[in-house]
C-alpha cells in the first residue's frame, strides 16, 4: 500500500511491499556498502531530511558585492584536479581581504564540503571569519553542513533547492548562488552584502 501525507516540508510517501517484495528489498539493503556522497542517500522520511540546524551566528561577517564574484574567480584557481578532469566539484572558504584560504575537491560536491570543513578544523580556522563558496547546486544537506561549519554566507555557481532556500532562511543564512561573473542573485539573509547588489525576486 502507499500512504501520502503533505507536512510542512514536502510530502512524504510511505510505500508498504508485500512480503516477497519486501524480502528481496531488505535483502538488498544489507549488501549495500552504506552512503556515500549524497547526504540524503538512505533516508527514510522527509523529517529525516529536513533535521533542524541551529541559527547561524552573528559574527558580523559583511560581504562587499565584488567579493561575491571574486571569491568564485580564486576558487577556480584552486581546482587543480578539475583542471585535468573537468570531473569534480570544489569547495572552498572565502576570508574577505584574503581570498580563498582553504580548497578541496572531489566527484562528489558534499564530499568536497565534508573535505573542506575538516581542512578548516585542522588549521583552527573559525567558520564564522568567512564564506563558503561552491561549485555545485545547494541542496538542503549543504546547507546544513556549512552551518555546522559556522559560516553565515555560502555562495555557490548554481541554483539551491527550494529545501535549501527554506534551511537556509532558517538558519539565518545567507544563499547566495547563480554567480556568473559580477551577476548573482541572493535568495536569504541580503544584509550581509554591501552596495547594491541585486537581489533575488
Amino acid at each position: 500500500g502507499i500512504d501520502i501525507e503533505e507536512t510542512g516540508a514536502g510530502v512524504d510517501i510511505q510505500i508498504r511491499l508485500k512480503d516477497a517484495a519486501s524480502d528481496r528489498f531488505q535483502a538488498r539493503r544489507r549488501h549495500l556498502a552504506g552512503p556515500v556522497g549524497c547526504g540524503l542517500c538512505g533516508i527514510e522520511s522527509i523529517d529525516e531530511a529536513m533535521r533542524a540546524v541551529a541559527p547561524v551566528a552573528e559574527t558580523g561577517l559583511v560581504l562587499d558585492e565584488a567579493d561575491v564574484g571574486r571569491s568564485v574567480e580564486l576558487l577556480a584557481r584552486h581546482q587543480t584536479l578539475h583542471a585535468e578532469t573537468g570531473a569534480v566539484h570544489a569547495a572552498g572558504f572565502y576570508l574577505p581581504g584574503t581570498g580563498i584560504v582553504a580548497a578541496r575537491e572531489d566527484v562528489g560536491r558534499h564530499n568536497a564540503l565534508d573535505k573542506l570543513a575538516g581542512a578548516l578544523a585542522r588549521e583552527g580556522v573559525g567558520g564564522g571569519t568567512g564564506a563558503v563558496v561552491m561549485t555545485s547546486r545547494v541542496s538542503v544537506e549543504l546547507i546544513q553542513k556549512t552551518a555546522a561549519i559556522g559560516s553565515p554566507v555560502i555562495i555557490a555557481v548554481s541554483a539551491p533547492t527550494a529545501l535549501a532556500i527554506r534551511q537556509a532562511e532558517e538558519a539565518g543564512m545567507t544563499l547566495i548562488a547563480l554567480v556568473r561573473g559580477e551577476e548573482f542573485d541572493i535568495f536569504t539573509r541580503p544584509d550581509r552584502i554591501t552596495r547594491e547588489a541585486k537581489t533575488h525576486v
